[in-house]
């Protein structure tokens, strides 16, 4: 997993409340269990006009939100079923980190073993961010995980809160298999002893 220290990045705003993973990844795209070329599926059914053809007001579709890292969003983002394929689709498009007042606890347990960050803020510090990133063209905002900021270009500092285990994991790029890994002498070793002491345990059992 890609460690996260600090990012500063576009920013994308989705301004709507109570987004549910049906919406960021429909489930026609979970077919399959690879995690790259799922930003097909990203926010499917809101992308496309009833024809079929892209909608030009929705962000992904706007040329200036294009190579955005953050996503600036509203209340209960991800809320819904637990598909991982959620994470998935916002981190193949790019996103590192995404912000909101609120998230469905699932969804925000998955963003960290996937690498990306969920940052809460309170709603009035997330409202006048989405103007301002919607008023102004290139606007990027820095996330430092280590001092836990959101700093504007103005300068304008907001602090998040977050466990401290989870922000030392994504700190390191640890998801729940490198954490195992680093105790992987300590496993060899027990294996080793286990093997001497039993070893019928560890026989090929033929038919």
């Amino acid at each position: 997993m890609e460690r996260f220290t600090t990012l500063t990045g576009l920013v994308a705003p989705l301004d709507r409340v109570n987004v549910d993973t049906d919406q960021v990844i429909p489930k026609q795209f979970l077919k399959t269990i690879k995690r790259t070329g799922l930003r097909e599926g990203l926010f499917f059914d809101w992308r496309k006009l009833k024809d079929g053809s892209p909608d030009p007001s929705f962000f992904l579709n706007q040329p200036r939100y294009q190579g955005a890292t953050i996503l600036l969003t509203r209340d209960n983002f991800g809320c819904g079923s637990s598909r991982e394929h959620a994470p998935w689709a916002l981190l193949d498009q790019g996103f590192r980190c995404i912000i909101a007042p609120s998230f469905a606890d699932i969804f925000y347990n998955n963003c960290f073993q996937n690498g990306i960050l969920p940052v809460v803020l309170k709603a009035e510090e997330v409202l006048p961010l989405i103007k301002d990133v919607t008023d102004t063209e290139g606007y990027r905002l820095t996330v430092d995980l280590h001092h836990q900021t959101v700093t504007t270009p103005k300068g304008t500092t907001f602090r998040f809160e977050i466990d401290p285990f989870r922000r030392d994991c994504l700190y390191r790029g640890l998801d729940a298999i490198g954490l195992t890994l680093q105790h992987e002498d300590a496993i060899a070793a027990y294996e080793s002893r286990r093997k001497a002491e039993a070893p019928w345990l560890f026989s090929d059992i033929h038919p």
